[in-house]
């Protein structure tokens, strides 16, 4: 499995599923309100917006929650959030690409630089790392959304540029500017709708971890993502099945 968002859909990670839930939600209520203070409050109006309101009702996210984030962007006294990426290294050799929303630059960068250098990871230069990812959009769909040769089709004719299908799901790349545009002539062309619908950053080529290497790796993911002002964590790591079942068990 190559190590880009698809693992958070995954979600085999050790934890409770309240908690792991509860800071789902926090993440797709950030976006929500970003979104919403930098365009229009209206969904229909704001593609940004629309592609995170779909993503957290896809996550069962309660409309009053939705209703709170927008609420908070549109107003006045809203939070001043602003976007910010770094990368780095982690154990294995492997990079990633850390995605920050916040409202304060040096505590986000302070808190990104700890986990890593104390988990054997470092970081590093902008551009040393995300010159071996792709920026594309991804939408994914489960697999009963339907067949894999009827979920290629009908995406490469909405303007797909790939579509990758295993025993999780159907995901659908898209080029970075065309994601909002495929996103919406996809809409009720299959029985259900996308798990997620996000701009990703996605390895051109992985690197293969197991053992001591992946279980640090997997800390320091896992650290990463508890960060408050993370938004998403994007790495060029492949696990095998074999190793995936090792740290799932």
């Amino acid at each position: 499995m190559a190590g880009h968002s698809k693992w958070a859909n995954i979600q085999h990670r050790k934890g409770k599923a309240d908690k792991a839930r509860s800071k789902l939600f926090s993440k797709l209520s950030k976006e929500i309100t970003i979104a919403a203070k930098m365009g229009l409050p209206d969904p229909a109006m704001n593609p940004r917006l629309r592609l995170a309101v779909n993503n957290a009702r896809a996550a069962s996210m309660p409309k009053d929650n939705i209703q709170r984030a927008i609420d908070k962007g549109s107003g006045a006294d809203g939070a001043n959030y602003e976007t910010l990426r770094y990368e780095g290294f982690a154990p294995g050799g492997v990079g990633l690409i850390i995605e920050c929303s916040t409202d304060n630059r040096n505590r986000a960068s302070a808190d990104v630089r700890a986990t890593l250098t104390k988990n054997g990871g470092n970081m590093a230069e902008t551009g040393a790392v995300s010159f071996g990812f792709e920026n594309v959009g991804e939408i994914v769909y489960p697999l009963s959304a339907g067949g894999e040769d009827d979920v290629m089709e009908a995406a490469i004719e909405a303007g797909a540029s790939d579509v990758v299908s295993d025993g999780d799901g159907h995901i659908i790349y898209t080029a970075r500017s065309d994601l909002a545009e495929v996103a919406s002539r996809l809409e009720g062309r299959f029985k259900v709708e996308p798990t997620s619908t996000n701009l990703i950053w996605k390895p051109v080529n992985t690197v293969a971890v197991e053992g001591e290497d992946a279980d640090r790796l997997m800390k320091v993911l896992d650290l990463l993502d508890d960060l408050d002002d993370v938004q998403n964590v994007y790495g060029n790591y492949e696990l095998s099945e074999a190793e995936m079942a090792r740290l799932a068990g």
